[in-house]
Order: structure tokens, then sequence, then C-alpha cells
């Protein structure tokens, strides 16, 4: 019995003791004492002891640093998201120039770039070795152009000649023109930055924290202005992608159609003598043959070349330099249509008033007749003439040449000689002598159906014969009835 008593006295003793010590531990709050050995430390660096306090719910809380640049982080680490590098949303090859720096203009100069487009920036390369890698500082050489608040347009024409230009204007005065000769690559392009500015702010604040993120150097932290959730962006842009994508096979799938058609169009097409048969399409008078102009106006000299001396005769007799100064090529193109298209022709207009557009237009229809005023046939025979030493002998053999040539050519040619005479006769106005006229009506008149010998020979003989021709037209012509 006594034994049994001890024992319940010693139980009751030990329990007793239990609550004692639980009591003492509940009053000392729980502190434990945590050894860790940060990870990331250098091997050498020895370990460092942190108080960790346990609280009721068992949550484990970090001290505050002291330090103010890790008080800093330990702020702003549950506000603003660690950011990520940027991901590259397009690169390649396109043409660049900058024509103005910090508002103040450039002197433009285009060059070929690989340009990079990442987030709110843009960045030119000479070629893709020298682009940045990510953590790493981009090289001194590259530029780097700030999206936030920048304009993108197409550049007007005053900007640049070449066709497919925008222009970039940055909120800091900066101005680049990018180029590329391929459409749906520039297009691609343009729409790829419009959108990357489209998702910045134009204005942004320096007062919200919402639009900061923090860009993490070697020394200090760089707050930015725009704060982009490429996430949400992503779908969006594979969309986008993918409708350019199918936009461009679409294009160039209907641009293959269409050079099939035209293929086919081309090859079933008539010929232009089955359309001239037809009366589809008239024979023009620049480019046509003499006798074809000729017997379609029932005359043995065109009437535009009558036109054309009467006018110069009229108002163009001292002018200096009459044939051998060119006129406004574009104005003669404008006469030598109205003169195909068969309409009416009135050389005392206004618009024809520079005496040098009609001369040129007239030495433009000899030059392009299918055969020149001296037939082919005929070109042999008169460089032989001309090469006879004696000068009676080099006169009957022209005047026998000149009689026996077909009409349409041999009265063109006297109207023509006989005009040049008079040019001749006022040398002393429009210092235009025989030489000159040779010189200029040489080639135009008289060339051979190949020019397969010493064309600057054959040079010499036509200004020669030309020039003969004026210095003996009443001997050659003399005999002749008007």
């Amino acid at each position: 019995m006594e034994k049994r008593t001890s024992c319940s006295v010693q139980t009751s003793t030990n329990c007793d003791n239990s609550l004692e010590t639980l009591n003492s531990a509940h009053q000392a709050t729980g502190a434990v004492q945590m050894r860790i050995k940060n990870a990331n430390s250098h091997p050498d660096r020895q370990s460092q002891t942190k108080s960790m306090i346990l609280t009721d719910a068992g949550k484990v809380t970090e001290p505050i640093s002291r330090h103010r640049r890790n008080h800093s982080q330990h702020v702003l680490k549950d506000v603003i998201p660690p950011l990520e590098h940027p991901m590259v949303e397009k690169e390649g090859y396109l043409q660049k120039a900058k024509i103005a720096d910090g508002g103040k203009k450039l002197r433009k100069n285009w060059s070929t770039s690989w340009i990079v487009l990442s987030g709110r920036k843009l960045e030119f390369y000479k070629d893709p070795k020298q682009q940045a890698l990510p953590n790493v500082k981009p090289r001194p050489n590259a530029e780097s152009v700030d999206l936030c608040g920048a304009h993108i347009e197409w550049a007007a024409k005053d900007k640049s000649s070449k066709k497919s230009v925008f222009q970039i204007t940055t909120a800091s005065g900066n101005e680049f023109l990018l180029q590329s000769d391929i459409d749906f690559l520039i297009l691609d392009w343009f729409h790829a930055i419009k959108n990357a500015i489209d998702r910045l702010p134009k204005n942004p604040s320096f007062g919200s924290l919402e639009l900061f993120s923090f860009q993490r150097s070697s020394s200090s932290e760089q707050p930015s202005h725009c704060h982009i959730d490429r996430k949400e962006q992503k779908p969006e842009n594979r969309k986008s992608f993918m409708f350019r994508l199918h936009h461009s096979v679409s294009d160039t799938s209907d641009k293959n159609r269409v050079k099939s058609r035209l293929k086919k169009f081309i090859s079933r097409r008539p010929s232009l003598k089955t359309l001239q048969e037809k009366g589809i399409i008239k024979d023009q008078i620049f480019g046509s043959h003499l006798h074809t102009v000729c017997e379609r106006e029932h005359s043995t000299v065109p009437w535009f070349v009558k036109q054309c001396i009467e006018a110069v005769e009229k108002r163009g007799l001292e002018v200096d330099g009459i044939y051998r100064v060119s006129g406004n090529l574009a104005t003669i193109q404008k006469l030598r249509f109205i003169v195909n298209q068969e309409e009416k022709l009135n050389l005392d207009d206004s618009q024809w008033e520079d005496i040098h557009v009609v001369t040129g237009a007239l030495k433009m229809f000899f030059r392009e007749l299918s055969e020149p005023l001296f037939p082919y046939s005929f070109f042999e025979r008169f460089v032989e003439a001309i090469k006879k030493q004696d000068s009676d002998a080099k006169i009957e053999t022209m005047k026998s040449l000149v009689k026996s040539l077909p009409p349409p050519n041999h009265d063109t040619m006297k109207i023509l000689f006989g005009h040049l005479t008079k040019i001749v006769a006022k040398a002393a106005q429009n210092l235009m002598s025989t030489q000159s006229l040779g010189i200029v009506f040489g080639p135009t008149l008289l060339r051979a159906e190949n020019e397969s010998g010493n064309v600057a020979v054959h040079m010499v003989y036509q200004n020669q014969v030309a020039e003969f021709m004026l210095t003996e037209y009443d001997k050659i012509f003399s005999s002749e009835e008007d």
C-alpha cells in the first residue's frame, strides 16, 4: 500500500515539472536561433546567422535589413514584378537614314542596317553579329531608339525619292527613315513598329509606380516609364502575324494568276500586220515608209514636211543655230503624237512658238523613216560619186542619181535641200554654214542598211554628200521643172 502511494506521488511530481517547462517555453515567445548558409555567397565567406521568429500562424517573416539599398529592394519587390529581358519581336535588314538628331537636321545618308525590335526599343546594327546578347552591355556602335512617345508615318515625297519609306520621330526629336523595295516586307515592319508604339503610353508619368520597370545595371537601377505586359500581347501578335502571312501568300498567288493571264493574252494577240490590214491600227506618220505616207496622202511630199518648212521660213531663217540647237524633247514628242493621231495641226499656235521644236520634229521625222530619204540601194552609189576628183563628173553623177530616185524621194529631197539653201543664205545671222548643215543632216538622210564597215568613214562621206547637194543645188536640179 505504501509502495503504490509513493509511485503516485512521484508521477504527480513529474507532471508538475513538465507543466512548468512548457509554461517557461511559452513565456520565452518561442525564439530560436537558426543558422543558415548563403548559397550565393563566395565559398570563403563565413556563414551568417539570421534570427527567424515563429508566429502563431507558423509563418516565417524575414527581418528588414537596415542597409539602404537592401531596404529599397525589399519595399519595391512586392509592388513591382521583376522585369524579364525584352523579347525580340522582329529583326531583319532595312535601309536606314537618320535625318534629324535632337531636332537638328542632318544630311541624309542611306545605309543597310540590321534592325531589332524588342519591347520599347528599336536597335540598329551593321550586321546580326553585332547584335547585343541578353544581359550583355550594348556595343558602342549600336544605335538604340526609344519608341515611348514616338510617332510613325509614311514619309512624304519631299523626304525621299525612294518608294516605300516610312519615318519614325522620337520624343527626343530624332528622326529616322526606313525603306525596303519589298512591299510586303516594309509593310510588315511598319505595322510591327506601330503596334509597339501603340502599346506604350503617349505621355509617361513619373508619379505612377504601376508604369515603372526597373532595369538593373552593375551599379544602379534605372527607372523607365513604360511597363509592357508581353504575355497579353503574344496571342494578338500571333494572330496579326498569321493574318499578314496569309495576306502575303494570297497576294503572291494573285500576282502569279495575273502573270499567267497576261502571258496567254500576249501569246494570243494578233500581229501588227493583221491589225493594220483590218484597219484597227492605221499607219503612223513617224516611223513609216516615205512611200506609204505619200501614197496615203496622195502626194509626193508629206504634208508635215511642207508645214515645218513653211513655219521655219516664216519665222526661223535668222534664228541663231537653227537646226543645230535642240528643242524641248517633251514638246517635240507631244507634236509627234498629234501628227500620228492625224489631228489638226497649227504650227502657228503658241505651244509651238519655239522654232527649235519644229526643226527638232522635222529632223525626227527623217531620222525615224523606216528607209532613209536616200534609199539603201543608192547608198554605195552616192558614196562612189562623192569620191570622184573631177568636179564636173561629180555633179553629173549626182544629178543622174537624184533623177533616178523614186518620185517621193526625189520631190521631198528637192524641197528639203531648196529650203536648206535659204538657211545658208542667212548664215551671217543664223551662223549655219553648208558644213554645219551637212554635219546635222548627213547621217539623218543617208546611211547604210548594215553598218558593218567603218562607221567613222561612212559619216565623213554622209556629211560630204549632204554638203555637196547644198553647194551644187542649182546645178543638180537646174534642168528640172518645178
